[in-house]
């Protein structure tokens, strides 16, 4: 689901970056961390236990950093990135240090009014991915914010309306919310937006309480099963790879034996300019010292961004992309 800034010719421009990039080993995504604050209070992430000092040692800019790399696609997440009042001014700095790019700005959106969606967009956002796990109160509860996930409805036509026309829920399944799937996806397809899956892992704190585990496997399956169908149906809502949401009852039954590709094809840069191969690894070097990363046998996640990099470049993904 490209916005309407993107014509047709730019994906032969991304395709041929794309093949360039990998020919050289070179990281295709860059995460950029720009804080580790947060102010949710999720049950399955920490960064909101992260001292407020710590806005202290964050990048005034990462431009230097985006032209070092110079990737075809930048992600702004944190923590919480829109904690960050000078965000706009960080987004605009990379997205004039990169010519060829793709931007995203990931958020829980407690604090994503249109007004401030519309500014982050002029600055150089592409597309908006809003956390949205639940389409009740379940949410709100899960995230430590009350009234989150009717802010987050009630703001998406308003940002539409404004012309901000690529939006995505960030959807993570769960063993809580096998429920919800379904009626996520067909609750963003009539507000036009997209879904974006990613399966839990307690990587991030050690928390099993969300793990999917083997008295869910019939109930993933079909919920999998009912998504491909979906997609087959109608491209562009579900941005997910048919390969990513194939691959998640094999990780959850333990499956997954293919070395991960993080670190190659995407990297993290924390919020000091510190360069880590995964969001849940220790950081390694500052980007400045980067020395390019090998394979690595590790299993304990399955994040969209570690299956997507993995993904073989099937005509269902063009069409996905060209949806």
């Amino acid at each position: 689901m490209l916005s309407a800034r993107f014509r047709p010719w730019h994906v032969a421009l991304f395709l041929a970056k794309y093949a360039w990039l990998t020919g050289r080993r070179s990281p295709v995504l860059v995460h950029f961390e720009v804080t580790l604050r947060c102010n949710a209070a999720c049950g399955f992430c920490d960064y909101w236990k992260t001292d407020p000092s710590a806005r202290a040692t964050e990048l005034k800019s990462y431009a230097d950093a985006a032209r070092f790399f110079n990737p075809m696609l930048v992600t702004f997440t944190g923590g919480e990135p829109t904690l960050r009042r000078d965000l706009e001014d960080v987004v605009a700095e990379v997205d004039r240090a990169i010519r060829l790019k793709y931007v995203t700005l990931i958020t829980h959106g407690a604090m994503l009014t249109p007004e401030r969606a519309q500014s982050l967009w002029d600055a150089g956002i592409h597309q908006f991915n809003i956390s949205l796990d639940y389409l009740d109160e379940r949410h709100d509860a899960a995230r430590g914010l009350p009234g989150l996930s009717a802010k987050i409805l009630a703001a998406i036509p308003a940002m539409r309306a404004r012309g901000i026309d690529n939006i995505r829920f960030n959807t993570v399944i769960k063993n809580d919310n096998l429920d919800q799937i379904l009626p996520i996806v067909h609750h963003a397809a009539e507000l036009g937006v997209g879904v974006n899956f990613s399966v839990y892992t307690d990587a991030k704190n050690g928390n099993r309480d969300y793990l999917v585990g083997s008295g869910e496997l019939a109930e993933l399956d079909d919920v999998v099963r009912r998504l491909l169908e979906f997609k087959r149906r109608r491209r562009g809502v579900i941005t997910n790879s048919d390969y990513y949401l194939e691959q998640i009852p094999r990780y959850v039954r333990g499956e997954l034996t293919e070395p991960c590709q993080s670190g190659i094809r995407t990297i993290h840069i924390d919020p000091a300019g510190h360069v880590k191969r995964c969001p849940d690894f220790p950081t390694d070097f500052h980007w400045r010292d980067f020395k390019k990363y090998e394979p690595v046998n590790c299993n304990a996640c399955y994040y969209a961004c570690r299956g997507e990099a993995q993904a073989p470049l099937r005509l269902s993904r063009v069409r996905d992309v060209m949806a």
